[in-house]
């Protein structure tokens, strides 16, 4: 627009220089191009507060991406930890419950930590929503007047408009010189001909400046952003705070339950010490044990009796006398018996040296 209409002046200036009456009219309309130009740079520059509030939400948005990925770390951590105690126990492995107990120390160092932090974060989150108006004022007072701040924070109507005067002095001047710029196109045009298309040129450039006048009115209004403002708040200070909450409460139950989880891991451990204790500690002269039964009736166990006699007295071999076949006594059922049906009952003996354990029963074997 400045330079626009400068330029249109100019021209219109030596076009009109012989006629006072006209050039006192163009000064007219510069003084009241360069009162719209005062306005405009005495309006405050919200650009620095654009940036705060860039740097903000990239810095949170930061923050979360992070939060996200590290509780989502450490909820997969925790199933496995959970699937790995319940295999450890399954298989009652020691090296798996030692691997588990690392963990679950780690994990439960990680709990404290995420609930701490998150205790905080809720904290400072509570702390800012008991009042967040002061917050941002003090954060704006470099660069925008309290009258400003207060405006699009409460958005009533009782407050005065801090953008009145420039609003108000900018459509008055626009609407000043679009009348003279008419009258100079009434008066004029027959005259000097010449100078039509610089009014015309300056007819333009002021319904533009007054279209983008509404435009920055509607812009300046306080309720779209105030609305913003409100649900920014509810997001913040009532859904964030909840879900900080029920972080925090996440991390709390994940740490009583590894709390829970060390404690029990060592007396499992015991437990399956105390087993395979038991479980080596057989007698050995326990005739039921397999052991015993094995080393009483394997052959390569038997006594073996020398196929050679010497004579202490002559000095040489006197005799050769095979071994007497072992003898053992047939107890009197299995005589009986052989005596009834010529061949031992041997599936009613028990324990038969042969090592096997004792038959199962099943009416085919029942003796009438």
């Amino acid at each position: 627009m400045q330079v626009g209409l400068k330029e249109h002046l100019e021209r219109l200036d030596e076009i009109f220089s012989p006629q006072g009456d006209y050039t006192q009219t163009l000064r007219f309309m510069q003084q009241m191009a360069n009162n719209i130009i005062q306005q405009l740079t005495a309006m405050p520059d919200t650009r620095k507060v654009q940036v705060v509030l860039a740097a903000i939400a990239h810095k949170t948005s930061f923050i979360e991406y992070y939060r996200w990925l590290t509780y989502l770390l450490l909820l997969i951590l925790d199933l496995l930890i959970c699937l790995i105690a319940c295999l450890g126990l399954a298989k009652q492995s020691r090296w798996l419950l030692a691997v588990i107990m690392v963990c679950a120390v780690l994990t439960l160092i990680m709990s404290w930590v995420s609930l701490g932090a998150g205790t905080a974060t809720a904290v400072g989150i509570s702390d800012f929503c008991v009042s967040p108006d002061k917050f941002i004022v003090n954060q704006t007072k470099d660069s925008l007047s309290a009258d400003i701040v207060h405006y699009y924070l409460y958005c009533s109507q009782s407050l005065p408009y801090p953008f009145q005067q420039f609003l108000t002095v900018f459509q008055r001047s626009v609407t000043t010189m679009q009348i003279q710029v008419q009258g100079l196109l009434q008066y004029s045009a027959a005259m000097y001909p010449t100078a039509e298309k610089d009014l015309l040129g300056i007819q333009r450039i002021l319904n533009s400046s007054e279209f983008n006048l509404h435009q920055f009115t509607a812009l300046l209004d306080c309720r779209s952003l105030h609305e913003d403002y409100l649900e920014a708040l509810l997001g913040v200070c009532y859904d964030g705070v909840e879900g900080l909450l029920y972080l925090c409460l996440f991390s709390l139950l994940a740490a009583c339950a590894f709390c829970a989880l060390l404690c029990a891991v060592p007396h499992a451990w015991t437990l399956i010490a105390i087993r395979d204790r038991d479980y080596d500690d057989i007698d050995e002269e326990d005739p039921f044990n397999p052991s015993r039964r094995i080393s009483t009736y394997n052959p390569s166990r038997a006594q073996v009796h020398s196929f050679c006699s010497y004579s202490s007295s002559m000095g040489s071999q006197t005799s050769l006398h095979p071994p007497l076949p072992a003898t053992t006594s047939t107890p009197e059922y299995m005589n009986q018996s052989m005596l009834f049906e010529r061949n031992p009952r041997y599936e009613n003996v028990p324990l038969i040296g042969s090592g096997s354990p004792p038959p199962s029963y099943s009416p085919s074997t029942r003796t009438t």
